[in-house]
């Protein structure tokens, strides 16, 4: 409970009661400020609060849940999960205290909760390997800062990078959620061989990202890093962060109005020299040195709601002498466009109508010589409804996935699926 809320209440208590003294001079009992004891009692048995009088505190986050019905060409079925990891419901504490005019000090402590990652689902409900580790409380983010008006913010502890979701994240249309270039529904679905149905790999390892991610948003996992952001001039802000073993990126925003449109960019590289695994679960192997490049941009015309998204990302992967395909030498582009209309056409809130096309293609070469290619594409189309008296967004939405390869005597079977769900902030 803040201060304010309580000196109002203690100025209406001591207003109330001489209210009562003026009518009634001789009632001097003890009882006419009980009621109003008991509500502030209630009131602060009830509100959180903070460890001491110098250091805020605030407690946001969401929830969100949905229910995807699928059909892989052989098999089909219907699932209730989550969102996947950094999508999923989360609560977060942040705060600051005043160290000087224009400089504070402060953290931010976010968790995770999944109870059903949809990262983990696959035709069999869960990942092989990962019983339990999909019902789970994560450490999002656990990181001190300081920030400076004039010089910018630096941050320590496990925290966002500077390129994490730096291309999906300018997308202002408001069907971020459901609709992005990261495989958060399918990543561990396997794809299953036309006429036989025998599994051929996850859907999620096209691509190969590194780091976190899936297709889209490679290094896309909060890591242990350092972080440096710069003060926004004009409209423009960098950021710049390193960590782990060994990552370091640097990126790029944008964004601002002009002439009735509103038009956000950004770009990112990374690179990743040492430690963790490939993105899919196969564990036990070092990943390969990675550099990714990923840059998005939104343009929305005011007047109408009309808006265009894109995206692109380059990922290279080098295995050189590491115990995974030693020698080999992969390359992978994604190409991911949305377009839409946004629009106030009812009491609830905004209405966001969109299609969407997704592109990944890789090839893997050794000694130079190409040894594998495989192409994935993505079309769907979705309706977002804001319901803005409850901070909630409501979506159904219907995606199909295929996919070629150049494996002797192999085709793949198409993927198709409809969600609907849910999101609702606190």
């Amino acid at each position: 409970m803040n201060k304010h809320t309580l000196s109002a209440l203690a100025v209406a208590g001591l207003f109330a009661g001489g209210l009562a003294t003026s009518a009634n001079a001789a009632d001097l009992g003890g009882n006419c400020c009980a009621d109003l004891e008991e509500r502030i009692a209630e009131l602060e048995a009830t509100t959180a609060r903070k460890g001491n009088r110098k250091v805020s505190l605030t407690v946001s986050g969401w929830v969100g849940q949905q229910i995807m019905a699928w059909d892989d060409g052989f098999e089909s079925n219907t699932y209730v999960g989550d969102l996947g990891t950094t999508l999923a419901s989360h609560v977060k504490f942040t705060g600051q205290a005043t160290i000087a005019p224009g400089w504070t000090a402060g953290y931010v402590l976010h968790l995770e909760m999944s109870n059903n990652d949809s990262l983990a689902l696959n035709q069999n409900y869960q990942q092989p390997g990962l019983v339990g580790a999909w019902t789970k409380v994560t450490p999002l983010q656990s990181y001190w800062f300081i920030k400076s008006d004039s010089y910018g913010k630096i941050g320590v502890g496990r925290q966002s990078q500077a390129s994490d979701n730096t291309a999906i994240l300018v997308d202002g249309s408001g069907s971020l959620v459901p609709a992005n270039w990261v495989a958060f529904d399918v990543a561990s679905f396997q794809m299953r061989e036309k006429g036989t149905g025998d599994f051929l790999g996850p859907w999620g390892a096209v691509g190969l990202c590194t780091g976190g991610g899936a297709w889209g948003d490679c290094n896309g996992n909060t890591q242990n890093v350092v972080r440096y952001d710069t003060p926004t001039f004009a409209g423009f802000s960098a950021s710049a962060s390193w960590g782990e073993d060994d990552m370091w990126d640097v990126a790029l925003r944008y964004a601002g109005e002009h002439h009735g449109f509103k038009f956000a960019a950004a770009a990112a590289y990374n690179e990743i020299t040492g430690g963790g695994f490939p993105n899919w679960h196969g564990g036990g192997v070092l990943a390969p040195e990675t550099q990714y490049f990923q840059a998005g941009a939104y343009l929305q015309h005011i007047a109408t709601g009309l808006f265009l998204y894109g995206a692109y990302g380059h990922n290279e992967l080098d295995f050189n002498d590491r115990s995974f395909l030693p020698g080999v030498n992969f390359e992978a582009d994604q190409y991911y466009v949305k377009a839409g209309v946004r629009g106030k056409w009812n009491p609830l809130g905004a209405t966001v109508l969109y299609g969407e096309y997704n592109n990944v293609e890789s090839e893997a070469t050794l000694a130079g010589l190409p040894t594998s290619r495989t192409e994935l594409d993505v079309w769907g189309v979705g309706v977002v409804q804001e319901i803005d008296a409850a901070a909630m967004s409501l979506w159904l939405s219907y995606r199909n996935l295929s996919a070629d390869t150049n494996a002797a005597g192999f085709a793949v079977e198409d993927f198709n699926y409809v969600k609907a769900g849910a999101l609702i902030n606190f």
